[in-house]
C-alpha cells in the first residue's frame, strides 16, 4: 500500500483497514487510564511511524483513524478530544496549537449517490504557530498559514491566508493578526 495517499480514492483493501485497525487499537489503549506525556509520544510514534519530537504535547482523549500521514512539528500541542480523519495527510507544523475537541477531516465523500461509497482525500496543513481556538472543524484541503488564528467553533472551508484571524461557518476573515 502507498504511504502516502493523499489525493486518492479509495475503496479499501485489506492492508488499509489492517493499518486503520492497528491504529484504532493503539488510540484506544492510549486513551485508556493516565499516560505520561513521554507515554503519549511514544504511542504517536507508532502511531505515526516516524519521529515524535519531546516538545510535542499531545493530551488524550486523541482519536486518528491512520497515522501513516501525519505529522507533528517541534513543540506543537493538540489539546483534549481531538479528531483527525487522516487518510490524505495531516501535517501539524512547529509551534501550533489546536484546541479541544477539534477535527481534522482530510477525508470526503463525492455528491453523486452512485459513488459516495468511495472515499476521497486531500492533505490539511496546519502552519507554523497557528492556533485553533476550542472545537474548530477544518475540512479537506485545508491550509491554514503562519500565525493564523482560526476562532472557537469555526468551520474552516477554504485556506486561511498567513497573520489572519478567521471566524464563522464558513470562516472569514475578520482581521490581520494584532502584532505588538
Amino acid at each position: 500500500m502507498d504511504n502516502n495517499p493523499t489525493g486518492k480514492d479509495y475503496v479499501g483493501s485489506d492492508e488499509l483497514y489492517a493499518d486503520v485497525q492497528k491504529t484504532m487499537r493503539l488510540c484506544a489503549e492510549m486513551n485508556t487510564g493516565y499516560r505520561t506525556e513521554e507515554e503519549v509520544r511514544e504511542y504517536l510514534r507508532q502511531i505515526t511511524a516516524s519521529e515524535v519530537d519531546d516538545t510535542v504535547r499531545v493530551f488524550p482523549p486523541f482519536n486518528i483513524n491512520y497515522g501513516l500521514t501525519t505529522r507533528f512539528g517541534r513543540d506543537c500541542f493538540v489539546n483534549f478530544g481531538c479528531t483527525f480523519l487522516a487518510l490524505g495527510g495531516i501535517t501539524v507544523e512547529e509551534g501550533a496549537f489546536i484546541g479541544p475537541h477539534c477535527v481534522l477531516a482530510t477525508e470526503y465523500h463525492p455528491e453523486d449517490p452512485a459513488k459516495r461509497h468511495s472515499l476521497l482525500t486531500k492533505p490539511i496543513v496546519i502552519g507554523r504557530n497557528a492556533w485553533l481556538g476550542a472545537d474548530v472543524k477544518v475540512l479537506a484541503g485545508v491550509t491554514i498559514g503562519e500565525n493564523a488564528i482560526v476562532a472557537a467553533g469555526s468551520v474552516v472551508t477554504k485556506d486561511v491566508p498567513s497573520d489572519m484571524v478567521v471566524a464563522g461557518s464558513p470562516a472569514r476573515i475578520i482581521r490581520p493578526i494584532k502584532k505588538d
